[in-house]
């Protein structure tokens, strides 16, 4: 029921990625002799870096690389929770001494006129006014010690869990539909700390003036290189700068200057009539994973019955409007959203920024899907604090790239069963490879519109590696390190096994860290290691950074990655393949505790964990718990999780937060 929903069954469809790019395990000819120099960067001589991150998260110039390994270090106080157990319960289970409570659910009031829920009498009205379906992307705006804003992203809808009555999209009655469309989108809410504690709660009373539904329809424009691009115009909007909703938003980020950056994913499975389209469309249809041979694809919820340019036979055009990186301003509930166009369109997963070391603003992307790839944008100019008026310009011109692997082990020694090479570990060089740059194209046969509307083609033409689904892509405060969430892979053939994707069918996922040269987000060159190949640690093709496998807590399919201010890497999970419920986990990156991975909560049944955030006072940790109870043949009159009201009630997409009964740090 996930994969119908979330993606329209992308894993049981042809992979989208046909390019005759090299496999990892092709191009690691010659690598070794660069081998000495490049591992210099890698996690276990990564260098330790002052401080921690604020706002405009730059880095301070890193040490001699002969003064302190990381790997060496030791973290100040490290985590001392005692790890939750795998478990199929219907409840949010956390460490012993910590607490929990739901923050905000699917239906609770977001503006101040909004009805309360009723399950069986919904209306789009009041959806559009009401918490979304489903919760993926958190973040949050402090305004003040006790009051702040919290963004969630509505990634998508579950028709089969939301309505009694439904079958398909081609029976379902329109105000259904409009219901579908009115819970995409995402959500601010103005939040208050209960008491001095680290449970924070819904302000419900007043005026909360920056409560906000941001939707399928709401009014959105254009900016960068392929704004007013003629890909981009249709019939209802001939100047190709206006665009109404976004669609299936996954991860995010923030930027320094406090606006939401959220990201568009398989945007793909909501339109139908690819098989109208113009033949010369046909062929980058098919690379988005849109079906040109099917009119009608099953499973689509039939937006098209409500808004006709979801048909696009008749708009062949729309498509094109949708896979961007938005940016929302919380603070201005009246500001108009801007799909921001230089970052590219792709099935974004995340849109992490941080500051180069001499000041520009750069953002790490995943493209979510097999065999797809790993991007970075650098700003032209740079960022200014306090200039908003200046920033807000920042991600409308610099320089879009993707990323290419080279290995240094000897391609036998990369067999597919996750057994390390005899150098120690899974390890290598990189280079960010330059698709466009504002007007200018670095892709041989692309103009610079066509490259930012049609990435992956651009991608794909550059010579990119292909990866095991780029999901969250985070950098860390401390080490200054870039960590990648490879979901899973089970695609990947022995053949196509390669150093940075080390497994054939890869069910389990993996994480891997890039090291750019002198910790320089502006580098185009870098490092990168995978310190954790998820899955059984009784597994011989799992590795937990060389821990003792023994003493690790069981972890599958890696999705949202986050830190603490200690630089501890904590990872959700989505679509656990070992039997037991999806969670959140924390790994240290340092000291003698290194790849020490430890269960820190579970989510209810069906539910995969997403998020996650720590509070910079580390006081409490937010999760989005998203679709409960989503297990085939579940419906609701056969629920399957009845979390989190409890009793015989309806499953319910929410934000928790948890916190320590004593009011220590999380994870401490």
């Amino acid at each position: 029921m996930t994969c119908q929903f979330r993606c329209g069954n992308a894993c049981a469809h042809e992979v989208p990625n046909t390019s005759d790019n090299a496999y990892f395990s092709d191009i690691l000819t010659g690598a070794l002799s660069r081998r000495g120099a490049l591992r210099a960067g890698a996690l276990g001589t990564l260098i330790a870096t002052v401080g921690v991150a604020g706002a405009a998260p730059a880095l301070a110039e890193p040490a001699d690389p002969a003064v302190e390994p990381l790997a060496r270090g030791h973290q100040k106080n490290g985590l001392r929770f005692a790890p939750v157990a795998p478990n199929t319960r219907d409840v949010l289970t956390v460490a012993d001494g910590y607490a929990s409570s739901v923050v905000v659910r699917w239906g609770d009031p977001v503006l101040p006129d909004a009805p309360a829920f009723d399950f069986d009498n919904q209306t789009a009205a009041a959806q559009a006014k009401q918490f979304g379906y489903n919760c993926d992307f958190v973040t949050f705006f402090p305004m003040g010690r006790d009051r702040s804003l919290l963004w969630v992203n509505h990634e998508y809808t579950d028709e089969n869990l939301m309505f009694r009555d439904w079958s398909t999209g081609d029976t379902a009655t329109v105000e259904e539909i409009k219901i579908g469309l009115a819970a995409h989108g995402g959500s601010v809410v103005e939040l208050e700390r209960a008491r001095d504690t680290g449970q924070w709660k819904l302000v419900t009373k007043g005026r909360r003036r920056y409560n906000r539904r941001v939707t399928a329809q709401t009014r959105m424009r254009f900016s960068g290189p392929a704004a007013g691009s003629d890909l981009l115009r249709t019939a209802a909007d001939p100047r190709g700068t206006t665009v109404y909703g976004m669609l299936n938003n996954c991860a995010g980020g923030t930027t320094p200057w406090k606006t939401v950056l959220t990201a568009e994913e398989n945007f793909n499975q909501y339109f139908v009539g690819g098989n109208g389209v113009p033949e010369a469309q046909k062929a980058s249809l098919t690379r988005y994973g849109v079906s040109t041979t099917t009119a009608i694809p099953s499973g689509n919820r039939r937006f098209d019955r409500v808004e006709e340019r979801f048909d696009l036979a008749k708009h062949p055009h729309e498509i094109n409007r949708f896979g961007w990186i938005v940016e929302i301003d919380p603070f201005d509930p009246d500001s108009t959203p801007v799909k921001r166009t230089a970052l590219g369109r792709f099935a974004h997963e995340g849109a992490t920024t941080t500051i180069t070391r001499d000041g520009r603003l750069a953002v790490y992307m995943g493209d979510d899907g097999r065999f797809e790839y790993v991007y970075k944008f650098v700003s032209k100019d740079r960022y200014i604090p306090g200039f908003d008026r200046h920033n807000f310009s920042l991600l409308d011109e610099g320089t879009l790239y993707v990323a290419k692997f080279t290995g240094d082990s000897p391609a036998a020694e990369i067999d597919g069963t996750g057994k390390l090479p005899s150098d120690g570990g899974f390890d290598g060089s990189g280079t960010w490879i330059p698709l466009v740059s504002g007007d200018r194209s670095y892709v041989e046969g692309m103009t610079a519109e066509e490259v930012l509307v049609y990435t992956r083609l651009a991608a794909d033409k550059a010579g990119a590696t292909k990866m095991d689904r780029p999901e969250d892509i985070e950098r860390n405060p401390v080490n200054g390190a870039v960590y990648v969430a490879l979901t899973n892979n089970t695609n990947r053939t022995a053949a196509q096994v390669d150093e940075p994707n080390p497994r054939a069918a890869n069910k389990h996922g993996h994480v891997l860290e890039i090291v750019e040269r002198r910790n320089d987000p502006a580098a185009t060159t870098f490092s990168w290691a995978v310190p954790l190949v998820c899955g059984d640690p009784a597994d011989p093709a799992t590795y937990f950074a060389g821990y003792d496998k023994t003493k690790v807590s069981p972890i599958s399919c890696p999705d949202n990655v986050t830190f603490d201010a200690e630089g501890n890497l904590w990872i959700s999970t989505d679509g656990n393949a070992l039997g037991s419920n999806d969670g959140l986990f924390a790994m240290p990156l340092a000291g003698p505790e290194r790849g020490h991975v430890r269960q820190f909560l579970t989510v209810p049944v069906g539910a995969e964990t997403c998020g996650p955030l720590i509070l910079d006072d580390q006081r409490s940790v937010f999760v989005a718990v998203q679709h409960p109870g989503e297990l085939t043949g579940a419906s609701p009159d056969a629920p399957a999780s009845h979390w989190p009201d409890g009793g015989s009630s309806q499953p319910r997409p929410s934000v928790a937060v948890a916190w320590h009964k004593q009011g220590k740090k999380i994870g401490s």
